[in-house]
């Protein structure tokens, strides 16, 4: 049984097949003209989807027909062309285009969660033990579809992480009709973003920000925060990024932004259903 519905992830299954690169079934380079037939790019990608979703090793998703080691030297590959990056900007491009980005208004926040094996991106987690962990800071726009996404040691505070945040999310929403965020945009911090460098530099961004003070309730000043927490709840239903296990940087944003852009999928099907009608139209509201 597939780990998500055929309605989901066809469609990024087609961009994302159409970001790969050419490449020969044999490899020319073989010194007698023969080799081991490449394994279909289809075939590695669902491997992919199991590992992500499923966050097992890759030994145990293995099969007859994909080895560990083909999905390890495939990733590697991907991860090095940025081709979830630029799959998660061609899902905002049709869910804009579709139903609409509510750029006026956005949230961010940080979320930590576990890299037992270390890595590049892994450090020692305060709410842990200071065991290994990861922490992941997004952005989001105003219904909590993902923009912008940054990795760090989950030793790493929120608010440096905010600068680095602000420009992927420039990055990512750069190719839209409306050229980026609109100059009026407020971005919606918790407490910990509460400080006089944090607006400064949403200043040099000609943003606004909308920051909560700190030692006042959260229930009081809660605003529109919410939202991005929940996007990363959203996230963490992948196994992957939960407890992440790579140890590359490259491959750890890879499984990022291959998240973000299933759950921008997931709710651009869920918003288009009152709105449109297809022939792969799902018949039941919920996405899992």
């Amino acid at each position: 049984m597939p780990v998500l519905p055929s309605s989901l992830i066809e469609p990024i299954w087609v961009q994302f097949a159409a970001l790969l690169p050419e490449k020969p079934t044999f490899d020319a380079r073989h010194p007698l003209g023969c080799h081991r037939k490449r394994i279909p790019n289809r075939v590695v990608f669902e491997h992919v989807i199991d590992a992500l979703v499923h966050g097992s090793g890759y030994e145990r998703i293995a099969t007859s027909r994909c080895s560990d080691r083909t999905i390890r030297r495939r990733l590697i590959e991907w991860a090095e062309l940025e081709i979830a990056t630029k799959l998660h900007a061609l899902c905002l491009a049709a869910f804009d285009k579709m139903i609409g980005l509510q750029l006026g208004e956005i949230s961010a926040d940080g979320c930590i969660t576990k890299a037992p094996c270390g890595g590049e991106k892994a450090g020692p987690s305060p709410v842990d033990r200071r065991k290994g962990g990861l922490k992941r800071s997004a952005a989001t726009e105003g219904t909590g579809v993902p923009l912008g996404i940054v990795s760090a040691g989950a030793n790493r505070h929120d608010s440096p992480l905010l600068e680095p945040t602000l420009a992927q999310t420039r990055q990512q929403v750069a190719d839209l009709p409306g050229g980026g965020l609109p100059a009026d945009a407020r971005v919606h911090l918790d407490s910990a973003y509460d400080s006089g460098k944090t607006r400064d530099l949403l200043s040099e961004h000609a943003l606004t920000g909308v920051i909560a003070r700190k030692g006042v309730a959260a229930p009081i000043q809660a605003g529109r925060r919410w939202v991005v927490e929940r996007t990363h709840s959203w996230m963490n239903n992948f196994g992957k990024l939960l407890r992440c296990t790579d140890r590359n940087g490259d491959i750890v944003d890879f499984y990022l932004y291959l998240a973000a852009a299933i759950v921008t999928v997931r709710q651009l099907i869920q918003r288009a259903r009152p709105l449109y009608r297809w022939d792969t139209r799902p018949t039941t509201r919920r996405l899992k």
